[in-house]
């Protein structure tokens, strides 16, 4: 089974293989393994929830859903927002291709490791993909000012952040973002990705969604089987002013949801208590979780706000060896990382599950990286190899292109001068050099890193990279910081943004507000901070006769307890 199971792994390009595949080429009946690879949540639905859905299987196959318009007022019943405001999509990536197809002219900025759609999905239209390292010598975390200056710098007209991130779980506190994007109210678009927001817990408001509602260039994307731990159904929304939403939304098939999404978003009114409490158990089991982890000789494991950890390996140890023996020898199914830009296989995303599951990943972590029984992963002292990033095709288009897409890739000549990147310290994989500014006085949510383990040996210093456009020299990597206490730290005052450029006449044929849009004003689509916030016509009503809401909050801050 062992080498059929790294085939499957090396087939997929950018994900790891479905469940299905794998049971398939397992051959053995009963369930599957202990998944701590796909990040959806392990409390919700509940059992109640699947017999209720069980029992009506024959009727939810058999007949057509209602249109998405029926679907999406219900769940803005729900949330409390104006159904003008809202697109729904058969799962994120669906919202996400619309959005490049139809928001993005031309290029597009992402942190990277990040989400893989937001990468792979512009350059497959052949947009330019301006690729912001995110240095695992300072935990992964985003410096929001630094961003916004490679933004200015490139000129890259889309910008894309998730909050929290994927894979490292990085987190931006709500006022850094808003500040953000009003520094970018000159680009074409700013993306806020908030699929994993539901499971964090620094702050009681996190969401942006109104403040998005009420800026003419900001989309906010929501998942919705991840929350609800349903990613098979395949649903999600993103949250924009009518203009920007109604474009998305005109474009979407008419039965773009299925009848199992109808069924469970119909549900959902009756079910807002479970949903509440499964949010408060994945937060604690995160917290348990992490210590245990730690607890692992030469293990990292980084701050997260999302349902997953992202954790660096021992030295020596090769992740892709590590994930087909936990499959294979402990029926455990883990996230390695080397298929993601800006990652490498050192690195492994583990879903946050319930403590006798992380037990058993555990134990089978220990059995493979330091036991003898077939040999262990983790060499000894002095005696540490290298690791690959198992991403030599994604690493060539990088490098080769510095993101500028498929179509520029195949419009060069083989190998030019002065592109090669030489590998970013601590990932093993060339990146397109970030952009080379002055060391801001204090950066926008910091997360510490946490110090290696004694045993691991020091890296390098990075290999100065050519830049690809003119510029000084980039700025080496700061000094690691000491390992973070679990308790989360207020965030610094953020450091001043570059004042937004005016945009060219070509690209912006209307005026863009410089800053967020004052009550009474609407902004650019007709939405007014008054009819978001109150009751002019376009906040979503219950149908008549229908049972309010139970335990469902505010959606800037859905599903939070206490």
């Amino acid at each position: 089974m062992s080498g059929n199971v790294t085939s499957l792994f090396r087939g997929t390009a950018a994900h790891s293989p479905s469940m299905a595949a794998l049971t398939r080429e397992s051959g053995e009946a009963g369930a599957g393994p202990v998944d701590f690879c796909i990040p959806c949540n392990p409390y919700f639905p509940t059992p109640a929830m699947f017999e209720e859905m069980a029992g009506r299987l024959r009727d939810i196959i058999t007949y057509y859903p209602s249109g998405a318009d029926t679907i999406t007022a219900e769940l803005c019943g729900l949330l409390e927002l104006p159904p003008q405001c809202v697109a729904m999509g058969n799962g994120s990536t669906e919202l996400i291709t619309w959005i490049d197809h139809l928001l993005v002219r031309d290029s597009l900025a992402v942190p990277v490791p990040t989400f893989g759609r937001w990468t792979d999905q512009p350059m497959e239209t052949g947009k330019r993909v301006d690729m912001f390292p995110l240095q695992e010598s300072a935990g992964f975390a985003l410096d929001l000012a630094r961003y916004a200056e490679f933004v200015r710098a490139r000129g890259t007209r889309t910008v894309v952040i998730c909050n929290p991130n994927n894979p490292d779980g990085g987190y931006l506190h709500k006022q850094a973002l808003v500040q953000f994007m009003d520094a970018m109210a000159d680009r074409d678009l700013v993306v806020i990705d908030e699929s994993f927001l539901e499971f964090a817990d620094a702050e009681a408001e996190p969401s942006v969604v109104r403040e998005a509602m009420l800026r003419p260039n900001v989309v906010v994307l929501r998942s919705l089987g991840k929350n609800f731990g349903l990613h098979g159904i395949r649903f999600g929304y993103l949250v924009a002013n009518p203009a920007l939403a109604g474009r998305v939304r005109a474009m979407l098939p008419k039965w773009n949801l299925n009848s199992f999404a109808e069924h469970v978003v119909f549900m959902l009114r009756d079910h807002g208590p479970e949903y509440a409490q499964s949010l408060h158990q994945v937060r604690r089991d995160r917290l348990e979780m992490s210590g245990r982890l730690s607890a692992l000789p030469g293990l990292t494991v980084y701050p997260s706000q999302g349902n997953f950890l992202f954790v660096r390996l021992p030295v020596g140890a090769e992740g892709t060896v590590v994930r087909d023996r936990m499959l294979t020898e402990h029926r455990i199914l883990v996230r390695e990382c080397g298929n993601k830009i800006g990652s490498s296989s050192r690195f492994l995303r583990l879903v946050v599950r319930p403590q006798v599951d992380v037990h058993r990943l555990v134990s089978g972590l220990e059995q493979v990286l330091y036991g003898s029984r077939r040999g262990a992963a983790v060499p000894g002292p002095a005696t540490g190899t290298g690791y690959s990033s198992g991403t030599a095709a994604v690493d060539r288009l990088v490098s080769e292109t510095n993101g500028a897409g498929m179509r520029a890739l195949a419009a060069q000549p083989a190998g030019p001068p002065g592109l090669a990147a030489a590998p970013a310290a601590g990932t093993g994989m060339p990146l397109p050099a970030a952009v080379p500014v002055a060391p801001a006085a204090a950066t926008v949510g910091p997360m510490p890193m946490p110090v290696p383990a004694p045993q691991q040996v020091p890296r390098p210093a990075p290999v100065p990279q050519p830049a690809p456009y003119p510029g000084p020299v980039p700025v080496p990597h700061p000094a690691p910081a000491p390992r973070p206490t679990p308790d989360p730290v207020p965030p610094p005052a953020p450091a001043p943004y570059p004042a937004p450029a005016p945009a060219p006449a070509a690209a912006a044929p209307h005026p863009v507000p410089a800053g967020p849009t004052p009550p009474g004003v609407p902004a650019r689509g007709g939405l007014t901070a008054a009819q978001v916030r109150g009751t002019d016509g376009l906040e979503s009503v219950p149908a008549e006769g229908r049972p309010a809401s139970r335990g469902w909050p505010d959606p800037a801050g859905m599903g939070r307890t206490g």
